[in-house]
């Protein structure tokens, strides 16, 4: 009777085997590098540039915003008397726009981040990058700088247009020119990135959207029906702080003679977007995909 033989054991070819004195100057032909913030913001940037949604949400963020300031700007100009503009600021009529322009901004920067919850690609993103406070900066650095080239782009095309338009009213002063082309983008785009940390902390597009829209008009139709005398001060504080009113402002024409003014609104959404910000972070972190 024949004893059974071990099998040899097998090793693992050439090609499989480990670097050592066989390939002394092996070189991967595929370069490693240390990852930065700069690679997230390149990835951000090819997706937030090859969605639809966002020329569809842009689109109609110019086209109200340049639509409704010059449409204004020429029925007052067709209507008004002789010297009645004389004491008006021209730029102040594209305030209407901007208003319901800013929803298409707060719409997309909800959906910047929100969107990959719903659809689950969030994992994937997660995946190619695993530092999560790295990926919600780099949404949000390309999103501020989109929202804010397209604000004033817009901002500034409206304004010289409404001062063509009107040559009776006053001519703006340099502070008033800032404040109505450069103050009001950040001041837009600064919304939209609060709408990104609110997306990334409610995960929810609809649910976001919907705490955003109210939040901007939720405060000033309050105020509206606050008839008792002891709502009073309430209701003061609501209409000083209510978004339309600090986004007047920026056109020296808020709807209270007390409350924010000069560069205010700008550092109060300085703050509660960096609150939210600080927030999103958190939940982040501590939170699974």
């Amino acid at each position: 009777m024949s004893t059974p033989q071990t099998p040899a054991p097998q090793t693992a070819p050439a090609w499989q085997g480990a670097p050592g004195p066989a390939y002394p100057s092996y070189t991967s032909p595929i370069p490693v590098v240390r990852t930065h913030l700069g690679h997230a913001i390149g990835s951000e940037w090819t997706k937030i540039r090859s969605v639809r949604s966002t020329m569809w949400t842009l689109g109609v963020f110019v086209l109200l915003v340049v639509g409704i300031g010059l449409a204004t700007a020429a029925l007052v100009a067709a209507n008004a008397g002789e010297g009645e503009l004389s004491g008006e600021n021209p730029l102040s009529f594209g305030f209407f726009g901007l208003l319901l322009g800013s929803m298409c901004i707060i719409t997309l920067g909800v959906l910047t981040t929100a969107s990959e919850y719903g659809t689950g690609m969030i994992r994937t993103t997660m995946v190619a990058c695993p530092s999560r406070g790295r990926v919600l900066a780099a949404k949000g650095v390309v999103f501020f700088l989109v929202a804010f080239v397209v604000t004033l782009v817009s901002a500034v095309l409206v304004a010289m247009v409404d001062v063509a338009l009107l040559p009776d009213a006053r001519e703006p002063s340099g502070s008033e020119w800032l404040k109505g082309t450069l103050g009001v983008s950040l001041y837009i785009a600064l919304l939209g990135l609060l709408s990104l940390a609110v997306g990334s902390v409610i995960r929810h597009s609809a649910g976001a959207i919907t705490i955003m829209i109210g939040l901007v008009l939720a405060p000033l139709v309050i105020a509206l029906f606050m008839f008792s005398s002891s709502l009073e001060d309430l209701r003061q504080a609501l209409f000083e702080y209510s978004i339309p009113n600090q986004l007047s402002v920026f056109y020296s024409t808020s709807l209270t003679e007390t409350g924010p003014s000069g560069w205010d609104p700008l550092w109060i959404a300085l703050g509660v977007t960096a609150a939210a910000f600080a927030g999103a972070f958190t939940l982040l972190e501590k939170r699974d995909v």
